[in-house]
């Protein structure tokens, strides 16, 4: 089966979208608004300067997609590319489709001269975190906050 990765379009959203909200439930029981996650995923493709998606295909069909978005450090002078909303299609995981994904986000973010990759995984998500550190990532020593706030009205 061959594996393809390409950057998404516009006619990607609907699958991104529902990707999105099926990987929320999954790894956190979380239940998203359909319409702040629909506008959510359109703001990327609106404004480039948030980042991209890719999407993998296996024989065609798209069976996954991740979301790469920008951190500047004025430590390295220079972009962290940060892996987010990562989604494979349950039939296709563990096929490699991840990994493709990997591959083709490392080789634009070297080209790109990126500092670095990033990504967060829940701890409790240890089937992640072995893929991950398989594909040479390793765990680092920070922990992550935040502060939600209320999504904008559009």
């Amino acid at each position: 089966m061959t594996i393809i990765v390409r950057h998404a379009s516009h006619a990607d959203i609907a699958d991104i979208a529902a990707w999105n909200q099926a990987m929320a439930w999954e790894t956190e029981h979380k239940a998203l608004d359909p319409a702040v996650l629909a506008r959510g995923v359109t703001a990327v493709f609106d404004e480039p300067r948030r980042g991209f998606y890719l999407v993998a295909e296996r024989d065609g069909a798209p069976v996954g997609c991740l979301l790469v978005t920008y951190e500047w450090s004025d430590w390295r002078a220079g972009d962290f590319w940060w892996i987010q909303s990562v989604y494979v299609v349950e039939a296709a995981r563990r096929g490699g489709v991840f990994r493709r994904l990997y591959e083709e986000v490392r080789r634009h973010a070297a080209e790109a001269g990126a500092v670095g990759l990033r990504l967060y995984v829940e701890t409790g998500n240890e089937r992640a975190q072995r893929t991950y550190a398989g594909l040479g990532m390793a765990r680092c020593h920070y922990y992550m906050y935040e502060a939600e706030f209320a999504p904008p009205s559009l």
